[in-house]
């Protein structure tokens, strides 16, 4: 056989890599042990980024003996747990922070015009308010004003006002309570008619 032979010269070996890497990996860290320290383990607490290099075995026993947490007090370590939910970020109790203010016309309870709220009735108290909602005071418009007047009424008249107002003097021009006079007849007719603006309107 021909040492010196071409065939010889082609066969090729797939190197070893863990052997390369073993070769030039430092020496494990664990005192008395000469092999390679291919395995990263966490130095501690304050130390992040810091790590120490074993072989297999040495690392898997410094893993079973690893607490992140040595020397702490409980308090410490439970105010760890609760900061490390929310990334170890500062928060915000909510409320709290007076540089956030809500626009005026927009209503605490849900997204929408304030406005829209105060129309809302709550007799079960569902929204919590203990206290008695007071109905914000609107101007009357042109013709609104002309159907107050014509049921001699201003306009702080309440809702309850207008309709007892009403009342009394459907009974009062009723053809049928006036013996069909006719004057009677058409103020009788102003009423309705006053009224119906006033309902439409939202005032009753």
């Amino acid at each position: 056989m021909n040492a010196n032979s071409k065939i010889f010269d082609r066969i090729r070996v797939r190197p070893d890599p863990e052997a390369e890497a073993k070769s030039r990996a430092p020496r494990c860290q664990w005192d008395g042990c000469a092999e390679p320290g291919l395995h990263r383990a966490p130095v501690g607490r304050m130390k992040e980024g810091e790590y120490f290099r074993f072989c297999i075995d040495h690392v898997r026993a410094y893993n079973k003996g690893y607490n992140y947490f040595s020397g702490l007090a409980d308090t410490d370590i439970a105010r760890f747990q609760k900061e490390a939910l929310t990334g170890h970020r500062p928060t915000w109790v909510l409320g709290i922070n007076g540089s956030a203010r809500s626009s005026p016309d927009i209503a605490s309870k849900r997204s929408g015009r304030a406005g829209y709220y105060s129309r809302v009735r709550d007799p079960f108290n569902l929204f919590g308010d203990d206290k008695p909602r007071q109905q914000p005071q609107r101007k009357a418009r042109p013709l609104e004003a002309k159907a107050l007047e014509t049921l001699g009424l201003d306009e702080k008249a309440t809702g309850a006002d207008i309709k007892a107002r009403y009342k009394e003097l459907v009974k009062r021009h009723h053809p049928d309570a006036n013996g069909g006079d006719r004057g009677s007849e058409d103020r009788f007719r102003d009423v309705l008619q006053a009224y119906r603006v006033l309902k439409q309107s939202g005032f009753c």
